[in-house]
Formats: C-alpha cells, structure tokens, sequence
C-alpha cells in the first residue's frame, strides 16, 4: 500500500512536471516577446528605487549613498512647512482635476463616435489624423504654439494687428495657461488614448445590438444601455491607474509653456523639483518631494480600487 501511494505520488510529479514544460514551450515566444519590456522596468523603475533612500539623508555626491549623513524626516517636515507647499499643491491639483473633468472623456467620447461611423474608409481616414499628433514631440507642438500666438511675432497676432483688432496675450496671461495647456494635451493624445477603449468596443456582442434593435431601441438607447455599460470596467480601471499620477502632472509639458508672468498658476511639483533639485543640487529634499508624490499615487490607487471592489466592480487587482 505504501509503495503503491509512493508510485502514484511520483507520476502525479511527472506528470505536472511534464505539462508545466510543455506549457513553458508553447508559451516560449510570448514569454520571450515580453521579455524587453520586462527587462525595462526592472533597470529603470525598480532598481532604481533604492536611491529613495536619500531621502532621508543630507546626500553628498563625494561621500556616497552609504557615506551621507542621516537626517531622518528632515527633508518632509522642511516640504511640508516650505512657503510655497500650498502653491504647489494648489496648482497641482487644479491640473489633475481639469485633466480628469475634461481630458480624461475626451478619448471614450472619440472612441464612441467613431464606433458609430460605418463609412470604412472615412473611419480609417479619421483615426490616422487624430493618431498623428502623439507622434509629434511637445517640443514641437509647444514651439507651434508659440510661433502662432506669440506676443509680438506670432503670425496670428501679426495678422489680426493688420487687421485692426487688438492681440492675442493668451501665453502670458495666467488665467488662460491651464486652458491652453489641457487643449494642446487633448489635441496631442486623445486619438492615441481611444485605441483601448476602440478595442473594448471591439469585443461587444453584436447579437446585443441586434436584440435592442428587435425590442424598438435608438442608437441612444444602445450606446447607454450595451456599449457604456460594456466598457465600464476598461473606463473604471484606466481611472484608478490615472489616479496614480494624481500628483504628477508632467515636467516636459509645463516647463515649455511655463514663463514669469504665468508661473503663479503653472509652477507644479514637477517643476519645482527641477529648479531646487537640479539647479539648485538639493538631491535628498527633491527625492523625498518625489516620494510624497508616490506616496499619495499608490494610496490614491489603493483606496479606488477597494471601493471599486466593494461597489461589485473589476478593480485593477
């Protein structure tokens, strides 16, 4: 009896360890196809979370990571008593809620109207144009930007100067640089962000559609009662995943159009980290600034996805 168990024990191993290799080399060129990528954020997001630890140092670049004094929470109690924290965090959060408000629909609005398009090649003609602009640096759209509406040389403000009117100073004026700023990131990137939520709409049942059609429901009715609710999870879960970089708005982006007549309402976190860690040498202030961004990403993402959870929703985990 016992050797019997033993046998039978062996060939259940055998067997596992024989499907666990047949399933290793049929699943080979994928594992390998997503090799690079996980490669990637391993050198560039993981290993190098281990500076963190400067944070809490006063980091000198001559004595080493290990040679550094420790500070403690020195550098958190200097951000969070700094002058300007609330000004940071103000415009911080006023640009993450005009991305969330309006940005953050654009593309599942674009993705819906042009599932209703049943003209192909204007559909495919659409897509390409509104694709093309991520492909474009900021760099260059800023640059658009400037030599269009430029103060003194902008061709539009030269044009409307020959006409009488008075010029556009939408670039200097504070009150505009948020507007301005969310249109260029809508223009840029709301194409390139409806390719997942095309994809979800891609995946619908089309006997759902046939069937409302049966029961007298308008394309109003089916897009509110099949297609929003078919992609609700895909929306839900690219929100809790934006929530991550809640307080991270983007450097590139502000600093082009940031100057000194609009930097009441432009200077971010991102920015500010630039002038006071990079130009200024303050490493250990400036990672400890870069942590308390994380820190309320990853509670921001942990909170959404429980209550996603408990409401009966796919969260991201």
């Amino acid at each position: 009896m016992r050797s019997s168990a033993t046998e039978l024990s062996t060939g259940s191993k055998i067997r596992a360890s024989s499907a666990f290799v047949h399933y290793i080399k049929r699943a080979f060129p994928i594992y390998l196809m997503i090799l690079p990528g996980f490669l990637a954020i391993i050198c560039f997001k993981y290993l190098p979370m281990f500076g963190v630890v400067i944070s809490f140092q006063k980091y000198s670049p001559f004595r080493g990571v290990w040679g550094s004094k420790w500070v403690g929470f020195d550098h958190f109690v200097r951000l969070f008593t700094e002058q300007q924290f609330m000004t940071l965090l103000k415009n911080t959060l006023i640009l993450n809620l005009i991305d969330i408000c309006f940005y953050f629909p654009a593309p599942i609005l674009f993705a819906l109207i042009l599932n209703e398009v049943r003209l192909r090649w204007f559909k495919s003609t659409l897509q390409t144009i509104v694709y093309l602009p991520h492909f474009i640096s900021m760099i260059v759209v800023v640059g658009i930007t400037v030599v269009l509406f430029a103060s003194e040389f902008g061709g539009v403000n030269l044009l409307l100067e020959s006409l009488g009117l008075p010029r556009y100073q939408g670039l200097n004026d504070p009150d505009q640089f948020r507007w301005i700023w969310l249109l260029q990131n809508i223009w840029k990137e709301v194409g390139w962000s409806a390719i997942i939520y095309l994809a979800a709409l891609a995946s619908i049942d089309p006997s759902l559609y046939e069937a409302a059609v049966m029961d007298g429901a308008n394309r109003w009715r089916q897009i509110w009662h099949i297609t929003l609710p078919s992609v609700a999870n895909v929306i839900l879960i690219l929100f809790i995943l934006r929530l991550g970089s809640f307080i991270d708005v983007g450097f590139e982006h502000i600093f082009l159009l940031q100057n000194p007549l609009n930097l009441a309402v432009s200077d971010v976190f991102d920015t500010y980290i630039y002038r006071v860690g990079v130009q200024q040498g303050e490493y250990s202030y400036t990672t400890a600034v870069g942590l308390f961004k994380s820190v309320v990403g990853l509670v921001l993402v942990l909170s959404a996805n429980a209550i996603a959870k408990r409401s009966g929703r796919e969260g991201v985990y």
